[in-house]
């Protein structure tokens, strides 16, 4: 099968190497094996073999062996990597940057991102997104729900839109904006069998 060019941006060879570069230099301390990353990625890890060996090659990411375990991770000494890292944080960092401002948010059953966002990372061709769409499922505090979409972002340098709905909203047809964003959402916490 043929991998295309992510809708996120094109510019990477493929939607798996995007997500496997954005992993590596969003975490730049981090060492994860090559299974680890194939697990996260939902991938396995004789695709992802390919796309590590390029990448090992181009200088972008070290690798090294510990006994049979391949660890990984994102070279910081490239001239590119400054650059890399920022064009990778805007495009693909908001699944990573999502989940970490939201996940200590009590009372959460999931977290989605949906909007224009999710429809480039599912591959629908567009203008870049200017903004990200979050939807909290669950009944969190409001509060603490704005904050971590303040600090995400923050940290994307985009606006971060949450918006809550409850677990019995998200499961039935009724609510207009449910609809929308199930038809692109992208899970960042939780499990789609919760909801």
């Amino acid at each position: 099968m043929r991998n295309e060019a992510p809708a996120l941006m094109p510019i990477f060879r493929s939607q798996r190497q995007a997500r496997l570069l954005a992993r590596l230099f969003h975490g730049p301390d981090s060492e994860p094996s090559l299974t680890e990353l194939a697990t996260q990625l939902g991938v396995s890890t004789g695709a992802l073999h390919a796309d590590v060996e390029r990448l090992v090659d181009a200088g972008l990411i070290h690798d090294r062996r510990v006994g049979r375990t391949r660890l990984l991770r994102a070279n910081t000494d490239s001239h590119a990597a400054k650059a890399l890292a920022q064009l990778l944080l805007v495009t693909f960092g908001p699944e990573h940057v999502v989940r970490e401002e939201f996940a200590t948010i009590h009372a959460t059953v999931a977290v989605y991102i949906y909007g224009s966002w999710a429809r480039r990372y599912h591959g629908e061709l567009g203008p870049e997104p200017g903004d990200i769409d979050v939807m909290v499922v669950g009944a969190p505090d409001r509060d603490e729900v704005y904050e971590a979409a303040d600090r995400a972002g923050e940290r994307l340098g985009i606006p971060v839109n949450a918006v809550v709905r409850s677990a019995s909203s998200w499961s039935q047809a009724d609510d207009a904006l449910v609809v929308t964003a199930k038809a692109d959402a992208v899970l960042i916490i939780g499990e789609e069998t919760a909801t």
